[in-house]
């Protein structure tokens, strides 16, 4: 069930890259203002995340997810009816950037924490993917029914998407394994509930200034913002306007962008197994790197038809899109315990604020110079540099974290 939930709430990450030319189109909206909407989306979908987390613990995760997709389905809804710039903010950034990042990875955190003891990597990597699923069930359709019958009709289309999952949520999601009566995978007796416990805003700021302390939360959190840079950021932003600038259809760029997805899926999942099993400093290393030297190289396979070479870089950087998550998350909960969900909501929330700065970067990059080369190259740069602060990460009991008042 928080798999369906996910995909769910994925749909509109699939919605931007898609609707930026439709939007320029019909408005005349430059590719920075419509990189700025973005970017307000993706911070307040980072920043929601650890209050999220912290209230999922007061007031239980079936109804912030049920709450968390209304919005998104308002927000998207609404857009249909905006004639003017500050609409597009309000409701692409605004409205959808709180409902998503109400269902960001501190649910996957929260969930893995309550449910499993064993096989919480892989766990987190399945769960994970659920985003990169609902990228490749809904990206294709908005890409057709935006150049098909226009880019209202892909708006509605997230919009019932995320109300049709409210109802299998809110009757379907436990919280816990005691009300099954079954104990945590992994475990042999049914733990109790734990008793509420009121001021999530509190607990989740005083987390951040508890955590601030520590150097791994930097560098997880340094590393986890390049890492958000140059995913959301640049390629779910800008890979399919960055294509058709160079005359591929919108269509087969989305296509392409798909593939991502589905080439995800897998990288996430084993991604999950490995970090089971491996230091997870040495897989986050390797991702990034791997990263970096595929972004690269990517300006010179831009062509107006898909090539070979463009396949083995979907293929390649698809396996690694967030294949950073399932480590990310073990390193979080080996450093800072049963904080660790609200924790790496802040974490995650920096993730969110290097895809921020990056959409609209991004775009102005392209207003001014006429191409994204140099965005493409900075972004390779980085993913060595959030390589070197991974590594930076050293392993050791948890740290306590003693809320502080607010």
């Amino acid at each position: 069930m928080s798999f369906v939930a996910l995909v769910g709430a994925a749909a509109f990450r699939a919605t931007p890259g898609a609707l930026i030319e439709p939007l320029q189109r019909e408005f005349g909206w430059s590719t920075g203002l419509i990189g700025f909407a973005v970017s307000v989306n993706l911070v307040l979908f980072g920043v929601t995340a650890p209050f999220a987390a912290a209230l999922m613990e007061r007031f239980g995760v079936r109804r912030v997810v049920a709450f968390a997709l209304v919005m998104v389905a308002i927000g998207s809804g609404l857009t249909v009816f905006m004639t003017s710039a500050w609409q597009l903010v309000l409701f692409w950034g605004v409205l959808v950037g709180l409902g998503t990042g109400s269902m960001a990875l501190a649910f996957v955190a929260t969930i893995t924490g309550r449910w499993f003891i064993k096989h919480r990597g892989l766990v987190t990597g399945v769960l994970t993917a659920g985003g990169a699923t609902g990228q490749l069930v809904f990206l294709p359709a908005v890409a057709h029914l935006s150049a098909s019958s226009g880019w209202r009709s892909a708006s509605i289309m997230v919009s019932v998407a995320a109300l049709a999952v409210v109802p299998l949520v809110w009757f379907l999601l436990r919280e816990y394994p005691a009300d099954l009566g079954v104990p945590l995978y992994g475990g042999t007796e049914v733990v109790p509930r734990p008793e509420q416990t009121p001021g999530a805003a509190r607990r989740a700021i005083g987390a951040l200034t508890s955590a601030a302390r520590t150097g791994p939360f930097w560098f997880l959190a340094g590393g986890f913002a390049i890492c958000g840079a140059t995913t959301n950021g640049l390629v779910g932003t800008h890979f399919i306007p960055a294509a058709h600038d160079h005359g591929m259809p919108t269509t087969t760029a989305a296509g392409l962008l798909a593939l991502v997805g589905i080439f995800d899926i897998v990288g996430t999942i084993l991604s999950g197994w490995l970090t089971d099993r491996v230091d997870s400093r040495i897989l986050l290393a390797a991702y990034y790197v791997l990263r970096g030297l595929s972004l690269l190289v990517l300006p010179q396979l831009f062509h107006d038809s898909v090539h070979p070479s463009m396949l083995v870089f979907i293929i390649f950087y698809g396996l690694d899109w967030v294949a950073t998550v399932p480590p990310t998350v073990a390193l979080c909960r080996e450093v800072f315990g049963q904080s660790a969900p609200v924790v790496f909501g802040w974490i995650f929330a920096s993730h969110q604020l290097g895809a921020a700065i990056a959409a609209t970067a991004a775009g102005l990059t392209r207003d001014h110079f006429g191409d994204y080369n140099l965005a493409w190259y900075a972004a390779g740069a980085l993913s060595v540099g959030a390589a070197l602060l991974s590594m930076k990460v050293r392993r050791k009991a948890p740290v306590a974290l003693t809320p502080q008042p607010v």
